[in-house]
């Protein structure tokens, strides 16, 4: 057989295989891979809802009205979300997955490669009020603009990345910490870096730079499943400007045992992310 041919039966049996993946997508009803989504996403200890739920053409799924919470609240609701399985790759025997949609104002987007454990993932414009999780997670009105950018590499107990956030003008009042009060404030530029590898996420330089205050935050988190309960070992630091405490007096005289030097609060943070303690 020439090899004109073995390449002509090659890409016929790769094409039939390809028919096959799309009929057996469109034969399997909405609502059964809507409950395979729910029962994935209770598997990690969250509940899915989605106000619609169906197929993407041709190989695919999205949602709007997408809700994500635990047995506390809603933590993240996505507007709008598609998940598409790549053609030219599949052609190649290889799997690679397309993720886009909406949060509120905001647009993300992403490619993940599940044989290879590679993945990009970058979000733009995100208004932090549209994200659920700080107050149910803080009770805190936190306002301002996010951008991330993410990257995955690794299976296993070798699979790292790292996750960079900014956010522009973020206003956050009435945060708090196991009942106890942070500082209400404005900061022009939050920037900061997680790492992650082993299994643990590295918190690296994140940082949050206002006009009478500067906040800093460190640590290391084992991951879990579910996240919720990765136990922390944070470092929470604060450096206010004098006229600033003196604004928020009560504060920081709620905060005078986590006082190290005159001007510098370090804070110890313990719990699990879904329950931080201050020690």
């Amino acid at each position: 057989m020439t090899a004109q041919r073995w390449l002509a039966w090659g890409v016929g049996i790769i094409a039939g295989l390809l028919l096959i993946l799309i009929f057996t997508l469109l034969l399997v009803p909405s609502r059964e891979l809507e409950q395979l989504t729910v029962r994935w996403f209770a598997r990690q200890g969250y509940d899915f809802s989605a106000a619609d739920f169906g197929k993407a053409f041709p190989l695919g799924i999205a949602a709007r009205g997408v809700t994500i919470a635990d047995n506390r609240g809603p933590l993240l609701r996505v507007d709008t979300v598609r998940a598409r399985l790549e053609l030219l790759p599949l052609l190649a025997g290889k799997v690679s997955v397309d993720v886009d949609g909406s949060v509120g104002a905001g647009q993300f987007d992403g490619t993940f490669r599940p044989r290879a454990g590679t993945g990009v993932f970058s979000a733009r414009d995100v208004r932090l009020e549209d994200i659920p999780f700080f107050r149910t997670a803080t009770d805190a009105d936190i306002k301002g603009v996010l951008t991330v950018d993410a990257t995955l590499a690794g299976t296993g107990r070798s699979r790292g990345g790292d996750v960079k956030l900014a956010v522009k003008g973020a206003h956050i009042r009435g945060a708090t910490i196991s009942g106890v009060p942070l500082p209400d404030a404005v900061y022009e530029t939050v920037r900061g870096m997680v790492r992650v590898a082993g299994g643990r996420a590295t918190i690296d330089s994140f940082s949050l730079q206002g006009e009478d205050v500067y906040v800093r935050l460190s640590g290391t988190m084992p991951l879990m499943a579910p996240m919720g309960n990765s136990p922390l070992n944070l470092s929470l630091e604060l450096m206010p400007r004098p006229a600033f405490l003196d604004r928020q007096k009560l504060v920081f005289t709620l905060l005078a045992k986590y006082l190290v030097t005159p001007g510098h609060y370090r804070l110890p943070i313990r719990g699990t992310l879904s329950k931080p303690l201050l020690q």
